[in-house]
């Protein structure tokens, strides 16, 4: 069983704050997830969470990763490459107004407001493991709702085959846009896709929040996707059109190096990265550099139950 130091748990301060808030919204405490209710932020005093509907097997006993890790340590290349650019450089970043423009293949094309992001459809807590491509790992709780509900408003017509993501073109607020190589040397706007399938699954999630709180622009504000058996790639952030396609378009990773990153991108211990093997994966907030710790990757992140029915027949080495 993984050991974890006292460096991972959440603080007890915290915690008992959370009981505080769900006691004062008057919600009981049968919701069965810790924190369900958003303590904070401007929507948290009109928006209640749901219980969480989606219990996951392998979620059980699961540590939460440090906040300060999680909104400290990411892949955002938009504000640049290093782990900690992000935070710096996107501290600025205006997420309202904000508009989520849904359109393609469906019957009932609309758009959401920013305060309609928080409105729209319930709220969930998601506690999700997630896993990049780079062989790290964190535990998060995320705020937000099944992207079937999304699916279900807009109608897609019998021609969608994908779902297609864009993140927001905006060279002035995201330096990387406009520096080569600040920014990785990515063809902007970051675009990823989903098959229709994948979409619907009940643990594909539209997130607009995380640890009880709005999303920050490092973690791709106001709202971002979250595929937890993918790698994290494909959850691509700060969302601004959403459209549904009859065909697969080539995403971001694809078109910069397809020997690296496939379309599928799912999580698997079998396949290795050509420059690094997926058989095991650091944990974040684990440790320092040296003593970090490391354990098995699981097939598809852990959710082989809920998604593998999903790939019968597909050869997983060839469709990596």
């Amino acid at each position: 069983m993984q050991k974890f130091t006292t460096d991972d748990i959440t603080p007890e301060s915290i915690f008992q704050q959370r009981r505080k808030i769900i006691k004062a919204l008057g919600v009981g405490a049968g919701l069965g997830v810790t924190g369900s209710l958003l303590p904070n932020i401007s929507f948290a005093e009109t928006q209640k969470l749901q219980a969480l509907k989606f219990k996951a097997d392998n979620n059980k006993n699961l540590v939460l990763t440090p906040e300060k890790k999680v909104i400290g340590y990411n892949n955002f290349y938009e504000f640049g490459v290093e782990k900690g650019s992000p935070a710096q450089y996107a501290k600025n970043f205006k997420t309202d107004p904000w508009k989520l423009e849904i359109g393609g293949e469906v019957e009932n094309p609309f758009t959401l407001s920013h305060a309609e992001l928080f409105s729209t459809f319930p709220l969930e807590e998601r506690i999700y493991r997630f896993r990049c491509v780079e062989a790290w790992a964190m535990v998060v709780p995320w705020i937000g709702f099944e992207l079937a509900r999304l699916i279900e408003k807009a109608k897609p017509t019998s021609k969608a085959k994908y779902v297609v993501f864009h993140t927001l073109h905006d060279p002035e607020q995201m330096p990387g846009q406009k520096n080569l190589f600040f920014g990785g040397g990515i063809d902007y706007p970051y675009v990823e896709a989903l098959r229709l399938d994948e979409a619907l699954n009940p643990l594909t999630l539209m997130s607009v929040g995380l640890y009880g709180k709005s999303l920050p622009p490092q973690n791709g504000a106001p709202i971002r996707l979250v595929v937890p058996w993918k790698y994290g790639f494909k959850s691509i952030k700060s969302i601004v059109k959403i459209t549904f396609s009859a065909t697969r378009p080539r995403t971001t990773w694809e078109k910069l190096a397809p020997d690296e990153y496939g379309f599928y991108a799912n999580v698997n211990p079998h396949v290795d990265h050509p420059r690094w093997s997926q058989a095991s994966e650091r944990v974040i907030g684990s440790g320092g550099l040296l003593s970090v710790k490391r354990q098995p990757t699981l097939m598809f992140n852990g959710y082989e139950k809920e998604v593998a029915h999903l790939y019968k027949g597909l050869d997983l080495k060839a469709n990596f």
